[in-house]
């Protein structure tokens, strides 16, 4: 019954975007069109949960096991991949294969899979966009059925609606500064620990062929991830963004921008591509994660770089980040459950962490990382700081609305002023304020 109720809500989505792009008329015959193919998505789904239903009643782990996961990093595929290999070698009952789909694209995909009835049957997914698909009906109910007593209160949370665990933590990461130690001292300067300190570095180390500074400004939850630091160092939370700690954080992105120290096409870059950039020389600094440091040392292990706090306004802080595995419901429920066994084992996590450069959310795996690794005890201590984005069943749309406001300003579009007075007001209309 879950996934039927997927497909309804996600048909009402779909039906939703429609309606705000053609006319009455046409938004009726789209209207009519989708409830016709409704009422065959649910036909359909019937026959296909009754033979599913009686596989998984015997409890048995058998069949093929489909996984979507949007990683672009060439490392973290190979890392995936191998686990895959290795745990289809292990057995002979389940086979795994993966799918990459694009982190623009994911969520898009996710619930047309729904309508069209074309989804896997596990995904790896970013956490804070877990209760928002939980909220459908999409993900499985693993209470009981997945031992996490031994992982961080916080990861679980971002699985966890209404007391029931609908997914399991993969992994935990935040945000720091990375800095090119060449760059900095060329110019005279020292690491930044302000926002004054920043943007004066930053405007030091721009020259003809390098920005001083950039992160991640994608209109989407990859943007809004970067962004979010400013706003609760300031004190502000997620939802006040037309504050006068809001203000100052988009404020403060706007000045970055136009003084030339930070580039604007960073509205174009993923966090891959932010790195990339760090990488080729031509970023003195940036902000990313955790899972950059394995690629940086395989692909520059010349580069002179470190990690520092992101630099503050009245309070450290970073952003909580991490992916979960969430079962689909009405899939082979019981071959996922069997990989995550594998793929979550002390083993097999720490080869995926070590390699992705993330931090395991189950602490008794997460005290054996890292020893002795200074960039790495960084980025663990980084953790007291870190925020978490929702969780919270409309979170993407709270996200949209912070990503279109720093973009509007970062391109001149909309003054700081305006574009919070924007954000709140969607803001306001979904958490009630």
């Amino acid at each position: 019954m879950k996934r039927l109720v997927a497909v309804f809500m996600a048909i009402c989505m779909v039906g939703t975007m429609l309606m705000g792009c053609g006319s009455k008329e046409q938004a009726a015959s789209d209207e009519a069109q989708s409830s016709g193919q409704a009422e065959q998505a649910a036909e359909e789904q019937t026959g296909e949960q009754a033979e599913q239903a009686a596989q998984t009643e015997g409890g048995e782990a058998a069949g093929d096991v489909t996984i979507w996961y949007y990683w672009e990093t060439e490392g973290h595929q190979k890392a995936l991949n191998h686990i895959i290999e290795e745990f289809n070698s292990s057995q002979e009952d389940v086979t795994v294969e993966a799918k990459y789909v694009p982190f623009a694209d994911f969520k898009k995909q996710l619930s047309i899979g729904v309508s069209a009835n074309e989804l896997p049957d596990l995904v790896i997914l970013d956490n804070p966009d877990h209760a928002a698909y939980a909220a459908m009906g999409i993900f499985a109910d693993l209470t009981g059925r997945f031992d996490v007593s031994n992982y961080y209160d916080g990861p679980v949370n971002s699985c966890t609606l209404d007391g029931k665990l609908y997914g399991v933590p993969f992994g935990s990461n935040c945000l720091l500064l990375f800095y090119n130690e060449d760059m900095l001292n060329a110019a005279g300067c020292e690491v930044p620990a302000t926002w004054d300190e920043l943007l004066e570095t930053a405007k030091a180390c721009t020259t003809g062929t390098v920005s001083g500074f950039a992160h991640c400004s994608l209109q989407n939850e990859e943007g809004t991830f970067n962004f979010l630091p400013w706003v609760w160092s300031t004190g502000a939370t997620s939802y006040e963004i037309d504050s006068e700690g809001g203000i100052k954080a988009l404020s403060f992105v706007k000045d970055l921008v136009d003084s030339g120290a930070m580039t604007k096409e960073a509205i174009n870059w993923t966090q891959g591509d932010t790195m990339h950039q760090f990488i080729a020389g031509n970023l003195a600094m940036m902000i990313n994660g955790t899972w950059q440091v394995p690629t940086m040392r395989e692909d520059a292990p010349d580069l002179n770089w470190n990690v520092a706090p992101i630099p503050a306004d009245a309070q450290q802080a970073s952003g909580l980040g991490g992916e979960n595995y969430a079962v689909i419901a009405g899939g082979n429920e019981e071959g996922a459950i069997k990989f995550l066994e594998y793929a979550t084992s002390e083993e097999t996590c720490l080869y995926m962490m070590n390699s992705m450069g993330y931090i395991s959310s189950n602490s008794q795996i997460a005290e054996k990382q890292f020893e002795g690794d200074p960039v790495y005890e960084a980025f663990v201590e980084e953790m007291k700081y870190a925020n978490a984005r929702g969780p919270l069943p409309e979170w993407p749309d709270i996200s949209d609305a912070i990503s279109l406001a720093f973009n509007k300003v970062m391109t001149g579009a909309s003054t700081p002023e305006d574009a919070a007075a924007e954000a709140q007001a969607t803001i306001d209309g979904i958490v009630g304020n």
